[in-house]
């Protein structure tokens, strides 16, 4: 029955696949939490998933196992891993996957090593989750990579901006290519007087306090640096503001220094909260979602924050302007630029209204447009569409 459906010229949406998600590792972030919420919704309507990350990984795999969800740990060696690729190849064998869907470079081009010669290979489709700047800089990375996009079926783009950088440059064709928006279970980040109350409790922050939060790993390009920098001026108009880091990274000592720097006026009202599960019970707390990045995909944390109802300020950069509607869902600046970024931030402090309904209209549109469920029915077409292929 399934030979005859696969034959109709019409993409079949309601029939289970055995899917097999590949990912660098299941650390904590944007990527590996979508692919963490699309895979637990894919078995929640019925399909086979499981998780393959080259990479030794904890992370958010124990999430994924309490799902039911096996993870595989391929335990990578840098470089091409050809052990890896054989362990690859056997686990899509033995598993009877029908389609292989990787996230970003490495993962792409192991599955198309480990799919290479075979009969009947499945369907290999890969979402480009971010601008691709490593390509740029990592000639090595770049030439694997290019190999593998003629043996890969599909190209989800995880928004407009992603999708003009890799079509609009030649380096995939506009015939595999689409958009697939990410997709958050937005149910999670749900906001409520009650859920507010106890996010500050959870923060130590006063309950009458005007609070910044920002979401992310703690690395350069996320530029929280700016944040910091900017806290002594809008003190001095809010003397109650706070502000809230929420993530670690390689940059976090550096962060707290930067901070202690300031004085002592400035660093008790900067929170570090470092690495948490429980972020979604956080963010309920801010008045005001910053993203300062200098780059972007199209942001899960900036899905979150619309998802909370939050005011966001966010720079113009990556997906960021398809989420944030300048004046409606938030408001955006150049990346980089202290003056901008100040003035969108102060001008959301000293305006509740504002703040007020630049959240409720980033919540509607991300319950319209950015919902796991969205995520799941468009990957849904898109391996339809990659199969026909």
């Amino acid at each position: 029955m399934r030979a005859i459906l696969d034959s109709l010229d019409c993409p079949i949406l309601t029939m289970s696949l055995r899917l097999m998600h590949i990912v660098d590792s299941l650390e904590f972030g944007g990527l590996e939490r979508v692919v963490t919420d699309l895979a637990i919704e894919q078995k929640r309507r019925g399909d086979e998933v499981c998780v393959f990350s080259l990479l030794h990984t904890v992370g958010l795999r124990p999430v994924l196992e309490a799902a039911g969800i096996d993870v595989i740990v391929g335990n990578k060696r840098d470089g091409l891993d050809l052990a890896l690729i054989a362990r690859l190849r056997r686990t899509i064998a033995a598993r009877r996957i029908e389609v292989v869907h990787t996230h970003n470079f490495v993962p792409n081009y192991h599955a198309a090593a480990a799919l290479w010669g075979r009969w009947r290979a499945p369907t290999l489709v890969c979402s480009l989750h971010d601008m691709g700047f490593r390509l740029d800089r990592e000639a090595r990375l770049r030439k694997f990579f290019q190999w593998s996009i003629g043996r890969t079926a599909g190209f989800a783009m995880v928004g407009a901006q992603v999708h003009d950088r890799y079509v609009g440059g030649g380096m995939v064709a506009a015939e595999k290519a689409t958009t697939v928006l990410n997709g958050i279970p937005v149910e999670r980040f749900r906001w409520t007087p009650e859920r507010r109350h106890e996010a500050r409790v959870r923060l130590g922050v006063p309950q009458d306090a005007l609070l910044i939060g920002a979401v992310g790993r703690q690395v350069g390009l996320k530029n929280h640096a700016l944040l910091i920098a900017l806290m002594p001026r809008l003190l001095a108009r809010h003397p109650s503001l706070r502000l809230a880091l929420v993530g670690s990274g390689p940059l976090e000592a550096e962060l707290r220094a930067q901070a202690q720097a300031a004085g002592p006026a400035v660093a008790e009202r900067i929170v570090f909260t470092g690495q948490r599960p429980d972020v979604a019970d956080l963010t309920p707390g801010f008045d005001i979602f910053a993203m300062p990045s200098l780059t972007e995909g199209l942001s899960i944390a900036l899905l979150e924050a619309a998802a909370t109802r939050l005011a966001i300020v966010a720079t113009a950069v990556g997906g960021n302007p398809e989420i944030v509607r300048e004046g409606e869902t938030g408001l955006l600046v150049p990346p980089g630029q202290a003056e901008p970024l100040f003035g969108a931030l102060e001008r959301m402090l000293s305006d509740a209204a504002l703040r007020t309904r630049c959240g409720q209209q980033a919540c509607d549109w991300v319950r319209a447009h950015g919902s796991i469920g969205t995520l799941y029915d468009t990957c849904q077409r898109f391996y339809a569409e990659a199969r026909q292929r």
